[in-house]
């Protein structure tokens, strides 16, 4: 009997809390071994924790982890924040600012993101209401047996 791989996906609600981002992240490794990606783990949270932490420093008010597979091997990992403005370098075909210099203890997390990922994006909710407006960056990870 064949067996059918539907999409799913999660969304964590978050305070603006600084334990939150480990919530999440324990939470993101708990989602894929149940779904058998785990392979896929070290790089969807490194991704995770970059935006998260982004999302923590840069916001005053609650955010969101929102983990999605449409199809087998593929994942997307989101953070929805409150605040619309996109970071530098988050758009496509846009280019990332400077990278920090070597002693700065901040500064790299985005080029992270862009390296690790297989496509990024980010998409901006200016109205309010069910997704109270602000802005959701994604990237897209899959397994390494895939095109």
């Amino acid at each position: 009997m064949a067996t059918v791989n539907p999409s799913w996906g999660y969304t964590l609600h978050l305070p603006h809390d600084p334990r939150a981002p480990g919530i999440a992240r324990t939470t993101l490794r708990a989602a894929l071994a149940a779904h058998g990606l785990a392979e896929l783990t070290p790089t969807a949270e490194l991704v995770a924790a970059e935006l998260l932490a982004n999302a923590h420093l840069h916001t005053a008010g609650p955010y969101a982890l929102r983990i999605l597979s449409r199809e087998p091997g593929r994942l997307r990992v989101g953070v929805w924040d409150s605040d619309w403005r996109v970071p530098p370098g988050f758009r496509d075909g846009e280019q990332p600012g400077a990278v920090a210099p070597e002693d700065a203890e901040s500064g790299r997390g985005l080029h992270l993101v862009r390296a690790c990922a297989d496509a990024f994006g980010v998409s901006v909710l200016r109205e309010l209401g069910a997704s109270k407006g602000g802005k959701l960056l994604w990237a897209e990870c899959r397994r390494s047996d895939l095109p």
